[in-house]
């Protein structure tokens, strides 16, 4: 089987960009959906009469929609991308769709947006898990990872495109800002601004699906390398191989812990800043620089790795160094009663940034690294089993916020703690590069 797979690998397609562009599109769309929320809290309180609960419900609902994550792989492996990616649009037209039902009825109308919500978390397992198996079935392996970073962060840039948009074109409660989009800051005022973003993005969310429909093929007619035409393990060896596999367990829980905890922080990031007397559009500024720095340096890693194999490891270590001192910045900055260190606009711009870069540009270097541990497992179950775990952790997080929101210091302790548990389990880890191996030789 191996000579025909050595005669037609290194195929490479045009097309593979678009391919990547509309995917990665569509990653970007479900983020800024997921997002929406968070950022405006304070406004969606006055115009919905949403709750504490509602707000941190409203974030919730992408951990939940990972409940059927499952499917989603099974799914992908059978019928391929296409199918998925379109089954999964249309669950976001759908979404996005229902959040712009204009009932009077304020109950309904908090009942078809938590439905919206839903619908988009339900989006977030092919969004999460696609990006290894598209740059496997469409790119060479000196492009792979950069392919995977692309893919995997741009929906991290729409979270983070909902930092700026929500503040900038929805006016706080207090009327405090001084930007020319908010300068009125009654009621209906608020809530006209909050429609006009719903329909924005249905409009997006729309445009992306009728381009995915029009163009978005399952797989290049020839494979672009020898990993990409090879055999894989069936779907139940694949979940029997990845379980039985220590190594793995071990990576897994290096990046579903510091990972699932840093989302479930990002979603609630106004909640937790408040407190310390930082407004919406500051926190909002902080949320999106953090992860628009860990986008450009993640790709720029992705890079990196590309270039000069054998070195994931290496790259993870290095930036969760940095995102344990971060993290520890950021928590020490927020007891200022107890360690007095300067809490300012400044230190806290600089720490949570940090934090943000860090920790989001590890989420591609993750990704090849557990592909290449448990080659032949297809890379969709590989990378599905982990964002699963990833998004427990996240839930887990969330629901005892939903219990203990008066005050945040355990909130903040999680985070230095769980990147420091990541940086030892990394350093304990023993990596291979099983995937990379037949490429090279077997090409070769």
């Amino acid at each position: 089987a191996r000579g025909p797979a050595g005669a037609v690998a290194g195929r490479v397609y045009g097309r593979r960009w678009l391919v990547l562009l509309l995917f990665s599109l569509l990653g970007f769309a479900q983020g800024l959906v997921w997002n929406s929320w968070g950022p405006i809290q304070n406004s969606a309180r006055l115009a919905f009469g949403f709750s504490g609960w509602d707000i941190a419900l409203l974030v919730f609902w992408g951990p939940i929609g990972f409940a059927p994550c499952f499917f989603f792989m099974w799914l992908m492996d059978k019928k391929g991308l296409r199918v998925t990616v379109l089954l999964t649009s249309s669950l976001m037209v759908l979404g996005a769709g229902l959040r712009c039902v204009p009932v009077s009825d304020l109950e309904i109308r908090k009942k078809l947006i938590h439905g919206g919500q839903l619908l988009n978390g339900l989006a977030g397992p092919t969004v999460m898990n696609a990006a290894p198996f598209l740059s496997t079935t469409w790119f060479s392996p000196d492009e792979r990872a950069t392919a995977t970073a692309i893919a995997s962060l741009l929906s991290y840039l729409g979270a983070a495109g909902a930092f700026l948009v929500g503040p900038l074109v929805v006016p706080p409660p207090n009327a405090s800002s001084h930007l020319p989009l908010a300068s009125q800051s009654s009621t209906e005022h608020i809530k006209d601004r909050i429609e006009a973003v719903l329909y924005a993005e249905f409009g997006m969310v729309s445009l992306i699906f009728s381009a995915a429909l029009a163009y978005f093929p399952s797989r290049p007619p020839f494979p672009p390398s020898v990993a990409a035409a090879s055999q894989r393990l069936s779907y139940r060896r694949s979940f029997c191989r990845l379980l039985s596999n220590f190594r793995f367990l071990m990576i897994a829980l290096a990046y579903a812990i510091p990972l699932g905890v840093f989302s479930g922080w990002s979603g609630v990031l106004d909640l937790i800043l408040t407190p310390v007397h930082v407004s919406q559009v500051d926190a909002g500024w902080i949320g999106f620089w953090s992860i628009v720095g860990g986008c450009v340096v993640g790709i720029a890693m992705a890079r990196f790795a590309d270039f000069i194999r054998g070195m994931l490891k290496f790259i993870l270590l290095l930036l969760f160094s940095g995102a344990t001192l971060a993290s520890t910045w950021f928590t020490l900055t927020c007891l200022t009663n107890v360690t007095h260190l300067p809490l300012t606009t400044a230190t806290l711009y600089t720490s949570c940034i940090l934090l943000g870069i860090f920790l989001n540009s590890s989420v591609p270097i993750f990704f090849e690294l557990f592909v290449e541990t448990v080659y032949p497992v297809p890379e969709g179950i590989t990378c599905g089993v982990v964002t699963f775990l990833s998004n427990v952790f996240m839930g887990v997080l969330l629901f005892f916020l939903t219990f203990y929101h008066t005050e945040f210091s355990w909130f903040n302790w999680c985070l230095p703690g769980s990147c420091l548990l990541s940086l030892l389990l990394i350093l304990c880890f023993r990596e291979s590069y099983d995937r990379l191996y037949l490429d090279v030789v077997v090409s070769v």
